[in-house]
């Protein structure tokens, strides 16, 4: 891990602060897979080294036109700290975001650990506690979301904010295949999808997931949450904006993007 990935890291973190910067193609070619976790994990470190608890994981790229538009031919992940969690209902601040995209999931949390060199679909379905809908609000520190494959994943896979629903499901009876899925912003349908566009099935994306943190040695654990990936089109919300989001068999899912800084 080199200077350059330290640099790399210190330019996204003081993106927060309300300023994107230029791509980060000086430091990172588009499809520098390694050199790009390797600055979201230098970041991942420095935020718990200051007491953010990592609670799960969010699936990116699940989409394969969008792995085609950013040259790529897998999905990516970053890391969901706890104060990322929006209540259901709840309201994000215009200074929590930069430019904020809002995207309807299915999200699991995990009733067990999921570790070994073999793990397949079954055994991730085994571990599932809970699903839920949910909204990940994504973002990019990159100006106008000018992005590479390496850029959203060192930018910690172009992630903000993320919203549960209040209604939670056991997996046994849910379809989450030809689920349909309807995202509203101010009562407009603005997204429209279906658990099959998420990788061919939500849980494909956790297995997914799964299967790579085990590799890298940071199994998935007994209570994280883990969203699988959009279902549909992102869409770019402004301050005043109230979202939702429905999907079959799991309710709905609210957030309104309130402007904080007049």
């Amino acid at each position: 891990m080199g200077k350059s990935h330290e640099i790399a890291a210190e330019r996204l973190r003081a993106a927060y602060a309300g300023e994107a910067i230029a791509p980060l193609r000086d430091i990172l070619e588009p499809t520098d897979v390694d050199g790009a976790y390797a600055v979201q994990a230098i970041n991942t470190r420095h935020w718990e080294s200051e007491g953010r608890r990592i609670v799960g994981r969010k699936v990116g790229l699940t989409a394969k036109a969008v792995q085609q538009q950013l040259g790529v031919g897998q999905p990516d992940f970053g890391v969901l700290f706890d104060d990322m969690q929006i209540a259901d209902g709840g309201i994000l601040k215009t200074s929590q975001a930069l430019q904020p995209k809002a995207e309807a999931e299915v999200a699991i949390i995990l009733g067990a650990d999921i570790d070994g060199d073999k793990i397949d679909r079954q055994q991730v379905a085994a571990a599932v506690a809970e699903v839920t809908a949910a909204i990940e609000i994504v973002d990019s520190r990159i100006a106008d979301w000018k992005i590479t494959f390496a850029d959203t994943v060192a930018d910690n896979g172009s992630s903000a904010m993320f919203v549960l629903g209040d209604t939670k499901k056991p997996l046994d009876g849910l379809d989450l295949w030809t689920c349909g899925m309807a995202m509203e912003v101010n009562d407009e349908v603005v997204s429209l999808g279906a658990g099959v566009a998420c990788l061919g099935h939500p849980l494909n994306a956790a297995t997914w997931l799964a299967r790579t943190l085990a590799e890298r040695g940071e199994p998935l654990r007994k209570g994280d949450i883990v969203l699988t990936g959009a279902l549909g089109p992102m869409f770019a919300i402004n301050p005043g904006d109230h979202v939702r989001a429905s999907i079959g068999g799991l309710g709905t899912v609210s957030f309104t993007y309130q402007d904080d800084r007049k």
